[in-house]
């Protein structure tokens, strides 16, 4: 995939404006790690911080699986955006003001289109128009009267009908879709956002959405990417329809007002969930704002990685019926490998204690003292492993010694399933306890019926293998990250070398190369053979073959900022995440020491240039005397190299 490229400086612009730490922020719970802050990484199933966010590079890395860039890559990656999408998103946030410019190409059918030929920006369009609609409807004085009635009935308040953007579908078939035709709208848009849908006989199109209260669903960002529909006479069914999945609306990752509780679930660090969207409104409406609801009532992995990039604990409150239930035990199953605190409360339990007779939050929040009574349901909500433990003692109660055994041990499967051997020990050794005490026998038993259910599997890799742990910061080789510049180190320099930053084997040239990126103004203080040593044909990685292509086009007129901007904008997105990893391993290495960073790139450039001398000794195209002489160079390099290496110096 290219970037478009621009005649002026919008991308810099835009990108100099920019905030990177407070634009991820807004989507990840980041925290300060030193120079940098750290944060769970959205691009993966990241259970601890593999992304660190640098505000000094204004890049990310995720040193677990990869990602990484500028701003306008995690835009792109994080909201599915087109590029130019992504800089009119960024430069609206900061004020920038674009400068229209031709592309040089037009953008790729993946970028622009989903699965029937509607691009992007033309779902979005259709959605705005659609929620203008049915907000206009609910004010009409015939069209809008069920639905304002049943606001009415609810006790939502004119404020939070504004807020939500709450609105009416008429009770027709065709109210939108002649909407659409009167505005010369293009059809395929509002078909391919799911909004109308065309008649299998003849002409014209008919609604998905007839007599309903409309409730438009938001992203992160505020955009509006589908819609709910409560019906208002009680005899049609079902009693909700959402939107179907489109380009823009992933009903799995969704949470219903997500982009209004966002803020606030970062600062209590705490997350409600609960099933509707009456029982939101009702909350925020009541000033409990860090409240969101499932698209139905199943939690999604995909919606609890959402929510533990924001906070460290979730509350799911829910109504205790059957389908309540349900959703509960799905929501310990989510999150049973999770790091997140995860916690029941339900209305059922709350009833059962006699705190109140309310069936739902809605209805509890609006009586006397309904709010102070919903915080201390939340606040004493039972830990979610102990719900469940707490349901299979209801199950064997009462049973017969062989339902009593069946029971636990289609439990220990479960758990087993999830995740049960993959968990710390000390959690592992308490969950083992709670179901000895439970089935009556001891631990050993237990741990005797769980081998049973262990998955046959290789060997695992850890952390050192590939995880923050080993190449991110203060990994395995220490909070500093220095390693011994002498023997065989872990990051794989040969003898006489320094270690390289924050990267496993990586090699002399792709070393040298970070500092380059880290500090463009080096590429300046290098002469014809150190560049040489550094070119396209020493890396075998697109990415990194990408920017030595675009380092070795670069003038001798260039200055450490035309530099910079000319790494930023090469087109690969390989580019992007190499330029992010190479770029922050040196910053996490370094912490602003630019002093020791050109001591260590001096000696890191002499190692490029001793291997590039042995890379071309290895043609056997070339005359031996060559090839002789060239080898005799590179040893007389590792010599200099060996003799000139401070005590303890290091790369990284």
């Amino acid at each position: 995939m290219q970037r478009v490229a621009f005649e002026n400086d919008d991308i810099e612009r835009v990108l100099n404006a920019t905030d990177l730490v407070r634009l991820i922020a807004q989507h990840v719970a980041l925290k300060k790690k030193g120079r940098e802050y750290a944060g769970v990484c959205p691009f993966h199933d990241d259970h601890s911080p593999s992304m660190m966010v640098s505000p000094n590079k204004q890049i990310y890395k995720c040193f677990s699986c990869g990602a990484g860039g500028d701003a306008l890559k995690f835009v792109r990656e994080y909201h599915r955006m087109a590029f130019r999408e992504a800089l009119e998103f960024l430069a609206d946030r900061a004020g920038v003001k674009l400068t229209p410019r031709r592309a040089e190409r037009v953008y790729s059918t993946e970028e622009m289109n989903d699965g029937a030929g509607v691009s992007r920006e033309d779902l979005a369009m259709a959605n705005g128009s659609a929620m203008e609609f049915y907000r206009a409807i609910l004010k009409h004085p015939e069209h809008g009267k069920g639905a304002r009635a049943i606001i009415e009935k609810r006790g939502i308040s004119p404020e939070m009908v504004e807020r939500f953007k709450l609105g009416a579908a008429p009770d027709r078939w065709d109210g939108l879709a002649m909407f659409v035709a009167s505005k010369g709208f293009e059809t395929r848009a509002f078909l391919g956002a799911g909004l109308i849908k065309n008649r299998e006989q003849g002409q014209g199109a008919f609604d998905l959405q007839r007599n309903r209260l409309i409730f438009p669903i938001f992203d992160q960002l505020g955009r509006t990417i589908a819609f709910g529909g409560r019906r208002i006479n009680d005899a049609d069914e079902p009693k909700y329809i959402n939107s179907t999945e489109s380009a823009l609306f992933n009903k799995s990752a969704s949470l219903y007002a997500l982009n209004f509780a966002a803020a606030e679930i970062r600062e209590s660090k705490t997350a409600i969930i609960v099933e509707g969207y009456m029982d939101v409104i009702a909350c925020h409406q009541a000033g409990v704002t860090n409240v969101v609801a499932t698209l139905g009532t199943a939690l999604t992995p995909q919606s609890a990685r959402v929510l533990s990039r924001l906070c460290e604990k979730v509350v799911l409150f829910f109504d205790g019926d059957d389908a309540g239930q349900r959703a509960a035990d799905r929501a310990v199953e989510v999150f049973f490998n999770s790091t997140l605190e995860v916690r029941i409360a339900t209305m059922a339990g709350a009833r059962a204690r006699g705190l109140t007779q309310a069936k739902d939050p809605d209805e509890l929040v609006k009586q006397a003292g309904g709010v102070e009574l919903l915080k201390t349901i939340i606040s004493s909500a039972t830990e979610a492993l102990e719900y469940r433990f707490l349901r299979l003692r209801d199950r064997l109660a009462g049973a017969s010694m062989n339902q009593r055994s069946t029971a636990v041990i289609e439990e220990l499967r479960r758990l087993s399933d999830l995740g049960l051997n993959d968990l710390n020990p000390i959690r592992r050794q308490m969950v083992i306890k709670r179901i000895s005490e439970l089935a009556g026998v001891g631990e050993e038993s237990v741990r005797s019926a769980m081998r049973e259910f262990e998955p046959r599997r290789g060997p695992r890799l850890n952390r050192a293998d590939g995880g923050p742990g080993a190449l991110g910061p203060g990994g395995a080789t220490g909070a500093s990250g220095s390693v011994s510049s002498s023997g065989d180190n872990r990051d794989g320099a040969r003898d006489g070398e320094p270690a390289q930053p924050s990267r496993a084997a990586r090699g002399p040239c792709e070393h040298a190369l970070a500092f380059v990126i880290a500090e463009p103004g080096l590429w300046l203080t290098m002469d014809a053979s150190q560049r040489e040593a550094l070119c396209e044909d020493a890396f075998d990685a697109p990415g990194l073959r990408a920017i030595a292509r675009e380092l070795a086009s670069i003038g001798g007129d260039a200055t450490e900022a035309t530099i910079a901007r000319a790494l930023r904008a090469i087109a690969s997105d390989e580019a992007a995440a190499e330029l992010a990893g190479l770029a922050m391993s040196v910053e996490t290495a370094y912490q602003g020491d630019v002093e020791k960073l050109r001591v260590d790139f001096a000696s890191a450039i002499v190692a490029a240039r001793a291997t590039a001398l042995e890379r071309k000794a290895a043609d056997e195209a070339l005359p031996l005397t060559v090839r002789i002489t060239l080898q005799r160079d590179a040893k007389q390099l590792r010599a200099k190299l060996r003799s000139d290496l401070p005590p303890g110096s290091s790369a990284r």
